[in-house]
């Protein structure tokens, strides 16, 4: 199989060489085993030109001119903060663009690492299909491409022959997919063991923090959601909450959804299982504990909406964030507030 990953000026160099690297060590894990006589995938870096490509940082990327030889093309993130203006940078990448929609139309498969995506996006190759990229920009991602229809919590999607990766570490996942489709189980489980990477990985949504999101202003909502936080042990009483704002229910319901896009009850129940995740990896109380404290009663319950809005049970969770976590979201929002990148 002939793979171009497509480096540009401010690409991720490590989302293109942890890719490059573990196709690396499934070709020789495929020799060594016999399942090959050689190496399954040969791997290229590619870029518009032969001269070395300034990867984000400035670390020079050595690269071979593109062609439209290959079987793959996979394109890989930049550095990115929620506040930047994309339209300069992805105008920057009009030959980039170029060349992987002319690619498209012979019929080359194209995978996406991050916010890689964005250059599908602006390639038209998005229209109609679904797709995914980091939580952080899913968003934005579904605004910019309103024909596409955005998977936020996936960790892969693949819609015919474009398949889209969330953020960073998904690069791993993207070519363990590869070789799990060209070389079998066997050779993807014995790969991902030798590189310690996790299997199977199927969703980002453990990792998302909702407190990072760009949210526009909504003063009504955003005193609602207060007063349910301040209230957020106690039964949920719609009756309750709108005479602590003076309005009818209906007209609670009304201007809440208008602000938000969602019930009180939706916002409160997603507000209750972040609760329960910041105590699960700060504390040592039991899952039945914080059950109570984020205003169940019933265990099982809270156990469904924690593994429907996570993806894991509670007790999973803790065993993947216990002790992970020392920054708070708010921390690591005004860093990023700040200028200071993530992918």
């Amino acid at each position: 199989m002939r793979i171009g990953v497509l480096a540009y000026e401010g690409c991720l160099a490590a989302e293109i060489f942890v890719f490059t690297d573990l196709l690396r060590i499934a070709n020789r894990v495929a020799r060594e085993t016999g399942a090959a006589s050689m190496d399954p995938f040969r791997v290229s870096v590619i870029a518009a030109s032969a001269d070395p490509v300034p990867a984000a940082g400035g670390f020079p990327i050595g690269v071979r001119r593109w062609h439209h030889r290959f079987d793959q093309i996979v394109v890989p993130g930049f550095e990115l903060v929620p506040s930047e203006d994309l339209d300069p940078r992805l105008t920057a990448r009009r030959h980039e663009t170029v060349f992987l929609e002319s690619a498209a139309d012979r019929g080359t498969r194209i995978a996406s690492v991050c916010v890689g995506a964005f250059l599908l996006g602006e390639a038209g190759l998005l229209d109609g299909r679904r797709c995914t990229t980091s939580w952080l920009f899913a968003a934005r991602l579904g605004r910019r491409y309103p024909r596409t229809t955005v998977c936020r919590e996936a960790l892969a999607v693949t819609d015919g022959p474009i398949t889209t990766t969330a953020a960073f570490s998904a690069a791993l996942d993207l070519a363990s997919a590869l070789v799990r489709e060209h070389l079998g189980d066997d050779i993807a489980r014995a790969t991902a063991r030798i590189a310690l990477v996790a299997e199977n990985r199927t969703s980002q949504a453990p990792y998302i923090v909702d407190s990072m999101l760009p949210t526009a202003r909504a003063p009504f909502a955003d005193d609602v959601g207060a007063w349910l936080v301040e209230h957020l042990a106690e039964p949920y009483d719609l009756n309750r909450l709108a005479g602590a704002f003076h309005v009818s229910t209906r007209t609670m319901l009304r201007r809440f959804s208008a602000e938000t896009g969602q019930t009180p009850l939706d916002f409160l129940r997603r507000a209750r299982v972040r609760a329960a995740r910041n105590l699960l990896e700060t504390t040592d109380l039991s899952v039945g504990r914080i059950v109570e404290r984020v205003g169940y009663r019933d265990t099982g319950t809270f156990r469904r909406l924690f593994a429907n809005q996570v993806g894991v049970g509670p007790a999973e969770y803790r065993r993947q964030f216990r002790g992970e976590t020392t920054t708070k979201g708010g921390d690591i929002a005004s860093l990023l507030e700040d200028g200071r990148p993530t992918d």
